[in-house]
């Protein structure tokens, strides 16, 4: 099977990762709960993987680390848990329905938002965000890359300009987090959320969020943390306070596996890596007859993915097409981001996502291209 869904889920991970997962499944303790030595061992690994991810993304106070069983519900914890009725928020015209469908919901409380266009290649001008700013404006929400267009989005100058209008600045690494340097210090990012099964590398069932100390948030859950267990209210202590229930700890362990994997290849192995096999798959498709590659042109200006759309067949039959003849799995449809097509402009067809791996080969990019070549005729 040729795998080219890694911007849904990564495929394959490091062994280590899989090795970890099965080792601490087989593992008993409750991080948190007790002082016997199962226990104090699994909080040992939640505590482990917070250093790993404290390296990656620049952060030092790591209690402000917390772990979600995805990235949806870290952007659900960060909207519905810093937003107050009467307060008004920026996003851009490109953020994924994790972000939309909360606001939507929100919007029922009182709380606003307004996009922010970005041109049809996803690309933001931070110049245009000015108008915007309401004097109510409390947060500024964007996603670091589009995950249909591939477009990355200026975070430096966004962090600045979200602190000039004195503004939360929330960042969605889904696409990002693992591929493109993350420093929350550099890039003033007050929240940042991240999701394990993409490219950090680790198992589906794991996400989690950074809050900059000093900014409150209201918890999503309530429960059991494992501290003041006398207090019938939930303890304001990080991270035991934003963490009720119990964790996932195999695959938050396998995602710090995942992570420390990251960290010995380096990110700009990683990336060079991805920007090679981008090029080869642009210039492949610029080839074929009928095929609209969607985002930036140049490869040094998106993450690991390539959208198309097609004059001849929808994007379902080529998807369809290469899965059932092929063996190569792709990903057709609105990708969860209308939005996003909206800019674009293929909300009403969707398009046909390449995403790449860091362990994928020019050669497994040769074998998508002859595969689309016989499919729509022309050259690759």
């Amino acid at each position: 099977m040729l795998y080219f869904d890694n911007a849904g889920t990564s495929w394959p991970k490091p062994e280590v990762v899989y090795q970890t997962q099965d080792r601490v499944s087989r593992q008993g303790g409750n991080p948190g709960r007790g002082v016997n030595q199962a226990s104090l061992q699994a909080s040992r690994l939640l505590f482990q993987t917070r250093e790993a991810l404290g390296q990656l993304f620049g952060i030092t106070h790591l209690e402000r680390i917390i772990f979600t069983q995805n990235i949806t519900e870290s952007i659900n914890v960060g909207l519905q848990g810093l937003l107050y009725p009467g307060d008004h928020i920026l996003i851009s015209s490109v953020e994924h329905n994790a972000v939309v469908r909360p606001l939507e919901y929100l919007k029922e409380k009182g709380i606003s938002y307004s996009v922010i266009p970005c041109n049809p290649r996803g690309e933001l001008d931070p110049a245009t965000l000015g108008f915007y700013f309401r004097p109510n404006t409390r947060l500024l929400c964007c996603t670091h890359a589009s995950n249909v267009l591939g477009s990355i989005l200026p975070l430096n100058e966004l962090g600045l300009i979200a602190k000039q209008h004195n503004c939360i600045f929330m960042v969605d690494t889904a696409q990002t987090a693992g591929v493109l340097p993350l420093d929350v210090e550099e890039q003033q990012i007050d929240f940042l959320a991240f999701t394990g099964h993409k490219s950090l590398m680790g198992p589906q069932g794991v996400g989690g969020f950074y809050l900059k100390q000093g900014i409150n948030l209201r918890p999503l859950i309530y429960g059991g943390t494992g501290v003041h267990s006398l207090d019938l209210r939930q303890p304001a202590i990080w991270p035991e306070g934003m963490e009720s229930g119990t964790r996932n700890v195999p695959a938050i362990s396998a995602l710090g596996t995942g992570v420390e994997y990251i960290l010995q290849q380096g990110l700009e192995k990683i990336r060079q890596h991805e920007i090679a096999l981008m090029s080869v798959l642009l210039e492949g498709l610029k080839n074929l007859p009928g095929v609209r590659i969607l985002g930036p042109e140049d490869p040094a200006s998106r993450v690991g993915l390539v959208s198309c759309i097609f004059e001849e067949y929808t994007p379902e039959e080529i998807s369809f097409e290469l899965d059932q003849s092929y063996n190569i799995i792709t990903r057709a449809g609105l990708h969860c981001a209308p939005l996003a097509h909206r800019t674009a402009g293929t909300i009403e067809r969707g398009a046909l996502r390449f995403s790449l791996s860091y362990f994928q080969t020019e050669s497994d990019i040769h074998a998508l291209l002859s595969a689309l070549k016989t499919i729509l005729g022309g050259t690759a």
